[in-house]
């Protein structure tokens, strides 16, 4: 039995957002739930029309809802909602017009610039009346390559504004990188930043702009805007065939009033990209009404944001959190934008911003909370926190040791929301509600309107047994489409070529006598000694506890027509990677794992492979060990650390 660590009080759950939609719906459909999550879950997941059609009402959404709402096919993810009705994703952002705080903008040195609702309006405005002269048209693909700042927002939402489809990708990836998720959809217009900072560094990007724009011939214009705090932009480059334009002169402009033309709910909002780890980057493509009435459901219903709250998530614009935290401001909560290291000059930064600005929602990763735990220091002690409610941890599975030090060592009164989905969705599959206890390593619950399981291979559903987790139920996120893809040849193959017209994600999970979910992590990296399937994650919660060890991944290499485990630890400074801690680490993990979790071959590295987003790449570990070619190393945040796996001497007996 997993402890329990926290619950909501009896004021908490009668001021929710999650209370009121209950009693809407109550009062709507003559049904009473008693404030039982389990039942008001089970009749969203029966009553699909119903339900979307409160979520949207209930949150009031700006836009024509048609009569004929929901529309059913033989496939899963042809399926429809909300039918004819019309909206307009911009409109529902800008959901205030006066002086209230809208955007906080931070910089790593501390750089702090506030904008207010007005001056969002007026300035997504200017940004959607200059798309309009450059005569770019609904449907057309505008990219910006920027950092996660003010501007970042209203290019995004002066795009979006009159149906042009949006994609980003933030300055740490690199030249190639870049081009080969942008040449895929062709677009008209590039948005770019002229440098930014990270621990210190200033990094130029316009030095990067000329090989874009060479292999990308469709970008006609870049607009430049500056980095905030910095010194102004003196004289625009000047690129072969292409205007430059300054984001300043646009902002200068006079304002304009702009009508709010009105899209179809299945309408192309955004392109995403998968991680491209293996292979070429999938260009998945996000729908309008989808994205934010699943946003409007996470946000008001499972996080309980409320108007004026402070919404902060740790993120860059090229991972799908920074749409999550965007979409915030449909909620008339402003949100809170960092950019830089989370750690610069101080382990505790982003908890620092996090008092003083007062932020309700913290949002972070579970890397940076066992980053926090190894510190081994009570921040309790430095920040009171007063006003943060909630703190959301996702990326990658939270141990139980850092659910514990959270409590212990952050805020005991906190509701602590593990929530997982991933860029497929642009939203989550099992998150929080304020109706449940938070236990110690478990995510509360499945996400309203979602009819999530746990299948074994045969396809049955399992309870406290491990498996596939995935969506038995259509939902209005699911993507629209790959980009340039033939018959969703690609698309069918990715998400439903497991199970026949189910969702299948590819988290390895299992579901709890409590309804709470436990992710071991991705399904393409379970480890399979002796035919028994292990997730990664019951390795890395024991491995985290020791003091010796930074960071440590894990995989299965293929030995003796059978599967081996391999570690690979990187140590904190002062230490040894000697016999006796050796035989620690394997004691703990069959201690508290089992033995088939122990590794073969325990083996220090100085660099683990990670994402753009900071998630660890096991397959490609894998790949390298076994003498497999890499297919996209540009997908990587530092594909040099792959150069330490070939040829290792121990992996060779």
């Amino acid at each position: 039995m997993n402890k329990k660590l926290w619950e909501p009080s009896k004021t908490l759950k009668l001021n929710s957002n999650l209370l009121k939609f209950e009693k809407f719906i109550s009062n709507r459909f003559k049904k009473k739930f008693n404030g039982n999550y389990e039942k008001i879950h089970n009749w969203t997941i029966k009553n699909p029309q119903s339900f979307w059609n409160s979520v949207w009402d209930y949150s009031n959404v700006k836009g024509n809802k048609g009569k004929n709402n929901n529309k059913k096919f033989s496939k899963f993810y042809k399926n429809t909602f909300l039918n004819n009705s019309k909206l307009n994703f911009t409109e529902n952002l800008l959901s205030k017009n006066n002086d209230d705080k809208a955007i906080t903008f931070i910089s790593e040195n501390g750089f702090r610039e506030i904008k207010n609702w007005k001056e969002l309006n007026i300035n997504v405005k200017k940004v959607s009346s200059f798309l309009r002269n450059l005569n770019i048209k609904s449907k057309d693909r505008v990219v910006a390559y920027m950092p996660n700042i003010s501007e970042t927002v209203e290019a995004f939402l002066g795009t979006v504004a009159i149906g042009s489809i949006w994609s980003s990708c933030s300055p740490d990836f690199g030249i190639n990188g870049v081009i080969e998720r942008f040449s895929q959809i062709k677009p008209k217009v590039l948005f770019v930043t002229d440098e930014y900072f990270y621990n210190g560094k200033r990094i130029n990007v316009l030095e990067r702009v000329p090989d874009i724009i060479k292999k990308i011939p469709t970008i006609k214009h870049v607009v430049i805007s500056n980095y905030p705090g910095q010194f102004k932009i003196k004289k625009l480059p000047e690129y072969k065939g292409i205007t430059t334009h300054n984001w300043k002169n646009i902002i200068k402009q006079k304002s304009l009033e702009l009508v709010f033309n009105k899209f179809d709910f299945e309408h192309e909002l955004a392109i995403l990209y998968s991680s491209g780890t293996t292979g070429k980057p999938k260009c998945i493509c996000h729908k309008t009404g989808g994205v934010l009435l699943q946003h409007l459901k996470e946000h008001q219903l499972h996080c309980n944001i409320k108007e004026n709250d402070n919404v902060f998530y740790f993120t860059t614009c090229g991972w799908m959190m920074w749409n999550w935290l965007i979409s915030a401001l449909a909620s008339k909560a402003s949100i809170v934008l960092f950019d830089g290291s989370p750690m610069y000059k101080k382990d505790d930064l982003l908890l620092k911003i996090a008092n003083k600005e007062k932020i309700t929602l913290f949002g972070i990763s579970a890397k940076y909370i066992d980053a926090l735990r190894k510190t081994e220091k009570n921040f309790k002690k430095s920040y009171k926190l007063p006003k943060l409610r909630t703190i959301c941890s996702t990326g990658s599975p939270l141990s139980e040791d850092g659910f514990n030090y959270v409590y212990k060592n952050i805020k005991k009164d906190v509701h602590l929301a593990s929530i997982s989905g991933g860029t497929d969705i642009v939203s989550c599959f099992v998150l929080g509600n304020l109706y449940q206890p938070v236990y110690s390593g478990e995510i509360q619950n499945k996400g309203l309107g979602m009819d999530v399981r746990v299948f074994n291979e045969k396809g049955q559903s399992v309870l406290n047994k491990k498996g596939e987790l995935v969506c038995v139920n259509p939902f209005p996120s699911i993507p629209l489409k790959f980009w340039n893809d033939k018959n969703n040849k690609k698309f069918e193959n990715a998400y439903f070529n497991k199970f026949k017209n189910i969702w299948y994600h590819g988290d390895y999970a299992k579901i709890t006598n409590k309804n709470g979910f436990i992710i071991s992590g991705r399904s393409d990296t379970t480890l399979n000694p002796g035919g028994v399937r292990l997730g990664t994650a019951e390795i890395y919660s024991e491995i985290e506890r020791f003091d010796e060890i930074k960071e440590s991944l894990v995989v299965g290499q293929s030995w003796d027509n059978d599967i081996r485990i391999i570690l690979f630890v990187i140590l904190n400074l002062k230490f040894e990677l000697t016999e006796d801690l050796i035989t620690r680490m394997k004691l703990q993990i069959r201690k508290n794992a089992s033995p088939r979790h122990v590794p073969n071959k325990i083996i220090q590295v100085n660099d683990i492979p990670r994402t753009k987003s900071g998630k660890i790449v096991e397959l490609a570990v894998k790949n390298i060990i076994e003498g497999n070619k890499i297919k996209n190393k540009e997908a990587l945040a530092n594909p040099q650390a792959l150069n330490e796996y070939i040829g290792i001497k121990e992996l060779k007996y």
